[in-house]
């Protein structure tokens, strides 16, 4: 359940998170990537989740037609080079709309991982 929050722009490691799905190419992420800094942070999906619910500002650029997940793969891995999770960038009626940090383990996440530990592809 989404604790709300009073909203704030992203954290750092949100937007280096955001940034470095965007970095590719694929419909819609320019106006994606443009909305960005316009970004807050609305609400987390638990208390110590590291997933959190966005909201764009009405200044920013839709994406034409994309809701759900972005169409970016990121898998995370632990400093050890295992398998640790994947984060999922979604939108909604063209707008950023979440960051959700799925884990595969017992003890979820409290943060997002540095982006060193994250590799991107875009979905075909």
């Amino acid at each position: 359940m989404p604790v709300a929050i009073t909203p704030r722009p992203l954290s750092p490691a949100e937007k280096a998170v955001a940034e470095l799905m965007l970095a590719h190419d694929f419909p819609g992420a320019a106006e994606l990537r443009a909305q960005v800094d316009h970004v807050q942070v609305v609400a987390k999906w638990g208390e110590h989740s590291a997933s959190v619910d966005l909201r764009v500002g009405d200044d920013a650029p839709r994406s034409p037609g994309l809701s759900g997940v972005v169409p970016v793969d990121a898998t995370v891995v632990d400093p050890t080079g295992s398998l640790f999770g994947e984060i999922l960038l979604w939108a909604t009626e063209g707008f950023l709309s979440a960051i959700e940090y799925a884990w595969y383990g017992d003890e979820p996440p409290s943060t997002l991982p540095d982006v060193a530990l994250i590799t991107t592809e875009v979905r075909a």
